[in-house]
């Protein structure tokens, strides 16, 4: 029988996990990886997947790091944190909002206080 655990946690715990959860699957997604076939890489049910990346404290450390290892192989846990692979860093690059053209003079003008 599974054994309930966020009643033991401090909520700054609950959003950790969270938290880490949402960094594996940005990993995952910056990899350009279906959930479901990295989940199979990692001998893992999709759904077991889904709950890794909400960031379900009831998931095993050795199921989040096999998770882990499936979608970049050879990452550390502390680079995941880091957000120090290039993959999240392109990433981020690419969900910045970026302007298409320059300001016109008009345009600076108005601006100008």
């Amino acid at each position: 029988m599974k054994r309930d655990e966020s009643p033991l946690l401090t909520p700054a715990r609950l959003q950790e996990a969270r938290e880490l959860g949402e960094k594996l699957a940005r990993l995952r997604m910056a990899r350009h990886l279906r959930q479901v076939d990295a989940a199979a890489r990692a001998g893992l049910a999709r759904s077991t997947a889904a709950l890794i990346e909400k960031g379900d404290i009831g998931r095993t450390q050795a199921q989040i790091l096999r998770y882990l290892e499936a979608i970049a192989p050879g990452v550390s846990l502390l680079a995941l944190l880091q957000e120090t692979d290039p993959a999240l860093q392109a990433l981020s690059a690419r969900e910045l909002t970026q302007r298409v053209r320059p300001l016109g003079r008009g345009e600076l003008e108005k601006l100008d206080f």
